[in-house]
């Protein structure tokens, strides 16, 4: 047994069964949880940063290959300016604050979505983030910024025809290669916070036999003992891809 040396709660974790190569987690509930305190709106998102601390350390410890975060939707510019704009000081801050333990952990840092998009002060950290980390060679850590999974399909089909592919040189595994996600392996569990069972736009195509976990914990309140949890039961799921395991054939003698 493995048992989660980062938390006074023990969670055992068999041996037997690998940890997910990738885990996309949508973060979802800040809000909630600032109006349960009666706070802004804002102080969830400010609370959430700790989560993402554990998350993105603990995922890395466990050996976990490829960790992707929902931050923030193509939708969410409809949120009010000021919301908009205290999302992306803290996404500024927490690049700035943890760049250190990201080398420290050998983590990787990228970014998906359309970045290009965002303000140009934005776009230099987060530029700073993924050049300082670029030679790590431990987990790779996905943020998905200005992101859609419609979004990420139309920009993908569009790198398809600007390549001149052949219509008969096209099937899924090439069509992966436009994706986002290129070259990283599709997630084998999904995790959402705050009890919501929907996908929010979020990683479509990858996300096709993905293993889905949902929590009725807000986010801000996501520590590594439910991560490990989450982690568990993806190892109790009997993942089959659209097929059967045989059933044991009786044999009989005459």
């Amino acid at each position: 047994m493995t048992v989660d040396p980062y938390s006074s709660s023990t969670i055992a974790i068999p041996e037997d069964h690998l940890v997910p190569r990738h885990i996309a987690i949508i973060m979802d509930g800040n809000g909630r949880w600032a109006a349960q305190r009666h706070l802004p709106r804002v102080e969830g998102h400010r609370a959430g940063i700790d989560s993402v601390r554990d998350v993105v350390e603990t995922s890395a410890r466990l050996g976990i290959g490829v960790l992707t975060l929902y931050a923030f939707s193509v939708e969410n510019w409809k949120r009010p300016k000021a919301e908009i704009h205290v999302l992306m000081t803290l996404l500024k801050r927490y690049i700035r604050l943890e760049l250190g333990t990201l080398q420290k952990n050998n983590i990787r840092f990228h970014v998906i979505g359309r970045p290009e998009a965002l303000a140009p002060d934005v776009q230099h950290e987060l530029q700073i983030g993924v050049e300082q980390t670029s030679r790590n060679t431990g987990m790779l850590f996905n943020i998905a910024l200005n992101y859609g999974g419609r979004a990420e399909i139309v920009d993908a089909v569009r790198r398809v025809i600007a390549s001149q592919t052949k219509p008969e040189e096209l099937d899924e595994k090439r069509f992966s290669e436009f994706l986002y996600t290129a070259n990283q392996p599709d997630p084998d569990l999904l995790i959402r916070t705050s009890g919501e069972m929907r996908v929010s736009n979020f990683l479509l195509w990858q996300i096709a036999y993905s293993e889905i976990w949902v929590t009725e914990t807000l986010w801000p309140d996501f520590r590594r003992r439910h991560l490990l949890e989450a982690v568990v039961a993806y190892q109790k799921r009997d993942r089959r891809y659209g097929g059967i395991k045989p059933s044991p054939v009786a044999l009989s003698v005459k």
